[in-house]
């Protein structure tokens, strides 16, 4: 999405930066994982597959994607890709209505249980709401994955449907005011320029 392409979001743990060609490679190398794969209802890509699908998520309009750092890493070392730790997106699904189906993947398991992935779920709802303006959020996940089901249910998502064909259920957010100061208690949002 061209309009996260200059822009980070800092938290105090995580980094949120758009996801750009010079991450593709690790990106890539996480993605050919069949429990990833499994997890993110994905089928694996060519790396040159990879780079085109990076363009896309730079270049579309209904989609906005930005790569996870550990920022106590990145702090260390300025080492993006050393630092990467997995990614957050947003599909706008409705643009009429502003319904934006959210995801997130914690790719290295040594941040895993870590609460980064809580933190960076967070940072991509408010930039969701704030800047793309998405008035509903839906989270589709496999019915297998237990500790994604229960973040989301942790941040008020409700069950809204259940597919056993797909083996997954829908978890949907209706945006309001009380919710989005809810979000705003938990972590510090500060937008930075990204070059």
């Amino acid at each position: 999405m061209r309009l996260n392409f200059s822009t980070k979001v800092v938290g105090k743990n995580t980094i949120l930066v758009p996801y750009r060609e010079h991450h593709v490679p690790k990106y890539h190398t996480w993605m050919r994982s069949e429990e990833l794969q499994k997890l993110t209802a994905s089928e694996p890509l060519t790396l040159e597959e990879e780079y085109k699908m990076q363009k896309t998520w730079q270049e579309d309009d209904d989609k906005c994607t930005f790569i996870i750092l550990d920022k106590h890493k990145y702090d260390q070392k300025h080492d993006e890709n050393d630092s990467m730790i997995g990614d957050t997106n947003i599909f706008i699904t409705d643009n009429d209505s502003k319904v934006g189906e959210i995801e997130i993947m914690i790719a290295e398991e040594s941040a895993r249980g870590s609460k980064r992935g809580w933190e960076a779920v967070i940072l991509m709802l408010l930039y969701g709401i704030k800047f793309i303006k998405i008035k509903t959020f839906e989270a589709k996940i496999s019915i297998e994955n237990n500790i994604s089901i229960n973040m989301f249910k942790k941040l008020d998502f409700k069950d809204k449907s259940r597919s056993e064909i797909f083996q997954e259920v829908t978890l949907e957010k209706v945006v309001d005011n009380d919710w989005t100061k809810s979000l705003e208690g938990h972590f510090v949002f500060q937008l930075q320029s990204y070059e």
